[in-house]
């Protein structure tokens, strides 16, 4: 079953990396200002950090799940509106 934060629109909600190869990633949140096909864009100290989504796991919101995005790898307009579809 699909998460319902996976179908919504991540930008304006806080994100916080769970998991990545390079450690001093690990921990880091902040806002995500933009997402792309490839990557998300995180507003951390009014500092913006754009992270490949391939490598990292990550919570939005402090839900209890962790989004693994390597899946996620898609536009997110192409995201929203395909699990909308599918509903």
């Amino acid at each position: 079953m699909v998460n319902d934060i996976e179908c919504q629109s991540w930008i304006g909600r806080a994100v916080s990396i769970t998991y990545s190869p390079d450690s001093g990633l690990i921990g880091r949140s902040g806002m995500v200002a933009d997402e792309t096909r490839e990557t998300i864009t995180i507003l951390e100290n009014d500092n913006q950090i754009v992270i490949g989504k391939k490598s990292i796991k990550f919570k939005i919101n402090d839900s209890q799940s962790i989004i693994d995005g390597a899946l996620m790898r898609q536009r997110p307009e192409e995201r929203i509106y395909r699990n909308k579809r599918s509903m």
